[in-house]
């Protein structure tokens, strides 16, 4: 029904950046939200940062100041630009996506990416 396609991940150094993307596809589905997950070893996932495609963001405490997530609503796709990386940075980054099908508004479903690995090496 919807897929997410992540990029942007890798190995970089302490101080570096990255800019992540994920691309949503499918047939009508309505997004309402998108936004990035990770999860380290031995921890739970967790929230990076989030935004709704009225542009509306809101961001974990260790990536204020640090990451901006953006949307482009007419491509249906997410960013994520991450500056002065840090190696506690290093997760699996989950993209997702919130929307509905004109079929039932009142049903919001859900989508996950694959993941994409970023590693900050020290």
């Amino acid at each position: 029904q919807v897929q997410l396609v992540e990029s942007g991940g890798g190995l970089v150094q302490a101080g570096g950046s990255l800019r992540l993307s994920c691309a949503a596809s499918g047939s009508r589905f309505r997004l309402n939200e998108m936004g990035w997950y990770r999860q380290a070893p031995g921890k739970q996932r967790e929230l990076v940062a989030r935004i709704t495609t009225g542009g509306s963001a809101n961001y974990a405490d260790s990536a204020k100041g640090r990451f901006t997530i953006s949307i482009d609503k007419p491509k249906n796709t997410v960013y994520l630009q991450m500056n002065s990386l840090k190696p506690e940075d290093t997760a699996v980054y989950y993209c997702k996506a919130a929307g509905t099908y004109s079929s039932s508004l009142v049903v919001e479903y859900l989508y996950w990416g694959q993941g994409t690995q970023v590693t900050v090496s020290s």
